[in-house]
């Protein structure tokens, strides 16, 4: 590449990085908003949410086809052509993300009659662990931090525990109530949404390891750091 052609390619890679952050950020208050319409019963907020996910699809739209040309003209190499390739699965996964905040949103909307019933604190703190990984891994990719990605995969498990908890307290509350059931049902829907949003950064904070290293590290506790016993 020219000099110029080279400072514009590096802009332009800057654009799709600002454009992936912007989308996370829509794509974390969506998540936000939909937490809150479940636990207010506010049915005009889970409205938005639902609304508001046409943004975030066209953002996926806008840094495909800018990651598409760049890919076309310029030929990146190595790094360069790690990070584009990592670019498009990311915004592929917060796509996704806001298709699951719309699903919470959903569900909000269908128990915006019922009473709360536990395990409303296990779900909060699963929206907060998923979030704070989402907005995490965004970063630890635009500073291509391969450390801290690692540590968002293991926190994983967390959120992990925390479904499998939600799930062991709504079969209770089933089981003692049949009334308690289509609510009950819901709730566990959104447990699993919000467990596939960590799933989601998850695989951001694995597309890091991969731009830093060139190694990928999906499916391999051991390069992830974690205990294989």
């Amino acid at each position: 590449m020219s000099v110029d052609t080279q400072r514009h390619f590096h802009e332009e890679l800057a654009q799709v990085k600002s454009r992936l952050l912007t989308m996370s950020g829509e794509a974390e208050a969506a998540l936000d908003l939909a937490v809150e319409a479940l636990l207010e019963r506010a049915s005009d907020k889970a409205r938005a949410v639902i609304a508001g996910d046409r943004k975030i699809d066209a953002l996926e739209v806008e840094i495909e086809e800018q990651v598409v040309n760049l890919l076309a003209l310029q030929q990146p190499m190595a790094r360069d052509l790690r990070m584009l390739t990592s670019a498009l699965k990311i915004a592929n996964d917060l796509e996704r993300v806001g298709d699951h905040a719309v699903n919470i949103a959903q569900s909000a909307e269908r128990l915006a009659a019922s009473r709360p019933i536990a395990p409303e604190p296990e779900i909060v703190e699963m929206a907060r662990l998923a979030r704070d990984m989402l907005s995490d891994a965004l970063e630890a990719f635009i500073r291509g931090d391969a450390v801290a990605g690692r540590e968002i995969c293991r926190r994983d498990d967390k959120v992990d525990l925390l479904h499998r908890s939600v799930f062991r307290i709504l079969l209770t509350f089933m089981m003692e109530d049949p009334h308690m059931i289509s609510a009950g049902m819901e709730l566990f829907l959104v447990s699993r949404n919000l467990e596939r949003v960590a799933d989601l950064a998850t695989n951001i904070a694995e597309d890091v390891v991969f731009l830093v290293e060139g190694k990928s590290i999906k499916h391999h506790a051991e390069d992830r750091g974690e205990s294989t016993t």
